[in-house]
């Protein structure tokens, strides 16, 4: 089989919903897998080892990073509804949608998330004050994943 065909499926089911894809031809047969727990073990992988070694290294060290987590912003979390890309504005070089400091209503569009060649409005849950915004436009998202935070 080609190797630019074989990249091609492999994008394919990497942006689709299939989880598993089979093809045989004359020369060959491929069967492509997809496991949602194999990449988020692998995303999570770096940050596991950096830890590990930091400890090692000096027992204080470790004991600095536990406080970031306990000093979380506060307020209501908008999170992404999807797999798919995050941007900020609805066209390049258009205005944001919902930046700090900016007032929202309940049901505003605050992004926009690309899935599958769709863009689909990812609306306010809540009204109130955009706290921060926690994701960088054009950064591929999950499902679950804290958009934005509405104070």
């Amino acid at each position: 089989m080609d190797l630019r065909k074989l990249k091609t499926l492999i994008d394919l089911v990497s942006e689709s919903n299939v989880s598993e894809l089979e093809i045989t031809e004359a020369d060959g047969k491929v069967r492509i897998v997809k496991s949602a727990p194999v990449t988020t073990v692998m995303a999570m992988a770096p940050a596991a080892v950096a830890p590990a070694v930091q400890p090692a290294a000096s027992p204080v060290a470790a004991a600095a990073p536990a406080p970031a987590p306990a000093a979380a912003p506060t307020g209501h979390v908008v999170t992404s509804p999807m797999v798919g890309t995050f941007y900020r504005a609805s066209s390049p070089g258009a205005k944001p949608l919902a930046d700090v400091g900016q007032q929202v209503k309940e049901g505003q569009s605050v992004c926009i998330i690309e899935a599958m060649k769709i863009m689909n409005e990812i609306e306010a849950d809540l009204a109130g004050t955009i706290g921060k915004v926690l994701v960088e436009n054009g950064q591929a998202v999950e499902y679950g994943q804290p958009l934005f935070i509405i104070e």
